[in-house]
């Protein structure tokens, strides 16, 4: 199915999901790399977390 951004543009709604989670992991290896905690999601939990450096997690109220 084409819309008209997709026709306007040229970019499948396949390729720009896989362009926005490689942007994701990116921000992500880039915030590993200064110290900085890193957004996630435990699915069991079905809560967000930040993950520190050190591997602790510290789960959102």
């Amino acid at each position: 199915m084409t819309n008209e951004l997709d026709s306007m543009c040229g970019v499948s709604d396949e390729e720009m999901t896989e362009r926005f989670k490689e942007a994701i992991r990116i921000d992500n290896e880039e915030r590993r790399i200064k110290g900085e905690p890193v957004a996630k999601y435990d699915n069991e939990k079905r809560r967000a977390y930040l993950e520190f450096p050190d591997g602790r997690r510290q789960y959102a109220n």
